[in-house]
């Protein structure tokens, strides 16, 4: 570099040295130690002080303005670096985020960070709305602010939106380059906000929304500054977009584990509910019964599964099985009703298990289907056989003189015991009309016909016979040894109006000691539990079932046997046992009683006791006979039982005599 003058000849030396060198010297020192801008004046004002030459002056001069712009250009330099530094170090941070609004909240974050700004907020854009609405703030305190809509093209962030392009303002309410609201300006004044600087978030040639930049006070925003927030931005786009394909894989991710959990469990049940169908089929096929069915489906859904006929099934839920078509839950067990047509076979429960998936509840429902396809198939093969035992009861009804030994055969087999004691029934549904002709039902008479159905499937269930007669069914069941005819009849009735949905009326006879040998009995014992069925009828008790002992004194009227004996002991007994006991005379004073008009009195003078005695002994037989024996109806029965008791004794006189 040249100096500032020649060199002096030898001779004393100048007063400022520095006058012999380099202008550029002081300058270089100041930029190694990097001193501040002012520390650039000081080399001129020492020469300047020290009488230098105008020429060093100049030089000097010279040297500081060259000195001043290598400091400026290194200080950009330095800028510049410490800028992309903190660029690659936000694009490093963005890029290591997956959450969607951690990354938006730190691209905002360092957006403030690296222009120096009090405020930094971000928009995004709603493609359904058709505008964009704020999404992340950073140094916000306005709730109006934060909450933002703008349309496209209204403010400075609807304009860079809708433009594709940085807009920076130094004073946001006196600029008229964008479209004013009331709404934006009211939030922006809220916000307090006067420097504004916003660049596009650009994805491709779209834009996703806005990145924001802003102070309190006017600002002049270097264009170095826009270039450094465009280029955060566009990192800042990259992230954004990375995040969100991010969370729609995890999406689609988890949509697919959900449906591959689906699929398997679908593939499960589908495996499960062939196995079900090829063990069911394989039962049809090898002439399983109804237990193997409810075996199987116990043991696949894991289970107690019992087949119960309708009588014994929980009648609530078999009903609404029935009218549902589906198996119903009760309490902790589900009831799936076995049904064919309108008529109710039984029911298939499962117990203990209150929790059913729908292909398992399916399960039981096909089951149940399998079971009365079972029945039906049992029904249709059974019917040559209850049709020969219509045929065989119908002889005992009309045939008093077959030969003994051939009704046996028959009956046994069957798998009727004609030689043990049995009780005939005579049914009716309530309101079904009487045929006058006897034989199977007409194909007409389809309540006839799944009455008959019903009560010769229950008699082969319990080894007994069944015709259809006068319009209504007739039964020749067995009965134990300490059954009751009166039992039997109720029992049978209500088991008919469960299996038929409507009222059956029942009558039964007294007990028949050997069909096989008095053939002729049975036809007696019909006629007598028909004439407790219509008396039944005529009660107003239809749909319920009776003997003729149920019947009080009528039964000696309804019944074959005239069972006087029975009747005085039913409606007696107890006070003639406490006579024969004690010695009194209870049933001689209700004699008189009666015979007296009941009258106390009178009945005293007829016995020739005191009244209290009368009292005494009437109260007693009260305790006897219960508080309602001289109800009318109760005293008429007392009386015929002690007119009866009266003439069986003097019988039995005159035959001693």
């Amino acid at each position: 570099m040249p100096h500032d003058q020649p060199a002096a000849a030898p001779g004393p030396a100048p007063a400022d040295a520095s006058d012999h060198d380099p202008a550029e010297a002081p300058f270089l020192g100041l930029l190694a130690t990097g001193a501040a801008a002012e520390e650039y004046e000081r080399p001129v004002l020492r020469a300047r002080a020290g009488g230098a030459a105008a020429a060093r002056l100049a030089a000097l001069e010279r040297a500081k303005f060259l000195a001043l712009r290598v400091r400026t250009e290194l200080e950009d330099r330095r800028r510049r670096e410490a800028e992309l530094s903190a660029l690659y170090a936000t694009a490093h941070d963005l890029a290591g985020l997956r959450d969607l609004d951690a990354v938006l909240r730190a691209i905002v974050r360092r957006a403030r960070s690296l222009l120096g700004t009090e405020v930094a907020y971000l928009t995004l854009n709603d493609p359904a709305a058709g505008d964009t609405y704020m999404r992340v703030t950073d140094g916000s305190v306005s709730a109006r602010f934060q909450q933002l809509r703008l349309a496209m093209g209204e403010g400075l962030g609807g304009l860079v939106a809708q433009t594709a392009r940085p807009y920076v303002t130094d004073s946001y309410f006196h600029d008229e380059r964008f479209r004013h609201t009331r709404t934006i300006d009211s939030g922006v004044r809220d916000e307090g906000l006067v420097a504004i600087l916003g660049v596009p978030l650009l994805l491709g040639s779209g834009v996703i929304g806005v990145l924001f930049a802003a102070d309190r006070r006017e600002r002049v925003f270097e264009p170095g500054q826009v270039a450094l927030l465009a280029a955060h931005a566009a990192h800042a786009a990259v992230a954004i977009d990375t995040a969100n394909l991010l969370a729609e894989t995890r999406k689609t991710l988890t949509e697919l584990e959900a449906a591959n959990e689906i699929i398997r469990d679908r593939s499960s049940v589908i495996e499960r509910a062939s196995d079900v169908h090829d063990r069911l089929t394989e039962l049809v096929l090898r002439g399983g019964g109804v237990q193997d069915v409810a075996d199987a489906v116990a043991e696949v859904l894991d289970g107690d599964v019992e087949f119960t006929e309708p009588g014994r099934a929980p009648a609530a839920a078999l009903d609404r099985s029935r009218a549902d078509g589906h198996a119903v839950r009760d309490g902790a067990d589900w009831v799936a009703a076995v049904r064919a047509g309108g008529e109710v076979l039984g029911a298939l429960v499962l117990r203990g298990h209150p929790a059913l998936d729908p292909v398992d509840q399916r399960t039981l429902e096909r089951a149940a289907m399998v079971t009365s396809l079972l029945l039906l198939a049992r029904r249709t093969a059974g019917e040559a056989e209850q049709r020969v035992r219509g045929e065989l009861l119908d002889d005992l009804l009309d045939a008093a003189a077959r030969d003994p030994r051939l009704l046996r055969e028959r009956a046994a087999r069957v798998g009727a015991d004609l030689d043990a004691p049995h009780v005939v029934l005579a049914a009716r549904m309530s309101g079904a009309p009487i045929s006058d002709g006897d034989g199977p039902p007409r194909p007409d008479g389809t309540d006839r016909r799944r009455l008959w159905s019903a009560a010769s499937h229950l008699a082969a269930t319990r080894h007994g016979l069944a015709a259809v007669r006068d319009g209504g069914a007739v039964l020749l069941l067995p009965l134990e040894p300490d059954g009751d005819p009166a039992h039997t009849a109720r029992e049978i009735a209500a088991r008919l109006g469960t299996a038929l949905h409507v009222p059956v009326t029942v009558g039964a006879s007294a007990p028949v000691p050997a069909p096989a040998a008095r053939p002729a009995a049975v036809a007696d014992a019909y006629a007598e539990a028909r004439r407790c069925r219509e008396a039944l009828c005529a009660l107003g008790r239809a749909g319920q079932g009776a003997a003729a002992a149920d019947f009080g004194f009528l039964g000696l009227l309804l019944a074959d046997t005239r069972d006087v004996d029975g009747f005085v002991h039913r409606t007696l007994g107890t006070v003639a046992d406490y006579d024969a006991r004690r010695g009194t005379e209870l049933l001689r004073t209700l004699g008189a009683y009666f015979a007296c008009g009941m009258s106390p009195a009178r009945t005293k003078d007829e016995l020739h006791v005191h009244v209290n005695t009368v009292a005494q002994r009437l109260e007693r037989v009260s305790r006897l006979l219960g508080p309602d024996w001289q109800t009318p109806a109760r005293a008429l029965e007392i009386q015929l039982a002690l007119r009866l008791h009266q003439l069986s004794a003097a019988v039995t006189r005159e035959t001693e005599e």
